[in-house]
């Protein structure tokens, strides 16, 4: 299952979408904020296909 989140930049506070594969698992990635273009961390838990948190961060 795929969900598209809204999340917040670490740095510059926009809103941003992002697409999550719940299905894949917990997992952490780096995307570039699409206002500000700084990257951030993602950290995504899922559990049994279920979006559980999304949580970013920042240097």
């Amino acid at each position: 299952m795929r969900d598209d989140e809204a999340i917040a930049c670490p740095f510059c506070g926009e809103e941003n979408s992002i697409l999550i594969d719940a299905s894949a698992g917990s997992q952490r990635f780096i995307t570039d904020c699409e206002v500000c273009c700084r990257p951030f961390e993602v950290a995504v838990q899922c559990e049994d296909g279920e979006l559980i948190s999304v949580v970013t961060g920042g240097e």
